[in-house]
């Protein structure tokens, strides 16, 4: 079974190609923009997809509105000879995505041990405070993933 971490960095991998210059989707929408340039009518369309004309003006504007479904926009696609292409891109890895949750966490965590351990006049020196912050974003990782997506 592939761990996490591989899973993680496999699909950054995937992932990576797409950052950066990801097109923006055209301000009436994909499926006209693309209709428009093929020259091809909504009537026609409509006639492609064996639905009312009425359909497919519904279908553009459920588009810019971002309430046209998966399943009609691959319909769509598919009869303009074209393919859909859907994907999740991270603002950042998902590697860093899961390190800045794990700090978050740990900082939590930290913030409420550090006022226990002062008020016991047992408080961590800055650079102790650090070691041990990484250790425990580490081990947060390695051993709890699961609890980095619950309230700190």
């Amino acid at each position: 079974m592939m761990s996490l971490v591989s899973a993680r960095r496999s699909l950054d991998d995937r992932l990576a190609s797409l950052k950066g210059d990801v097109a923006a989707r055209p301000h009436r929408g994909w499926v006209r923009a693309v209709r428009e340039a093929l020259g091809m009518t909504g009537t026609q369309l409509a006639e492609r997809l064996k639905v009312d004309p009425s359909t497919i003006s519904a279908l553009e504007k459920g588009e810019v509105q971002d309430t046209v479904t998966l399943a009609t926009l691959r319909r769509a696609a598919g009869a303009m000879n074209c393919r859909l292409v859907y994907a999740l891109v991270p603002e950042t890895s998902l590697e860093q995505t899961v390190r800045d949750r794990a700090a978050t966490v740990v900082d939590v965590r930290l913030g409420r041990l550090g006022h226990t351990m002062a008020l016991e006049n047992q408080a961590l020196s800055d650079p102790e405070l650090a070691d041990e912050r990484g250790r425990m974003i580490e081990a947060l990782i390695r051993e709890e993933p699961r609890r980095l997506w619950q309230a700190p």
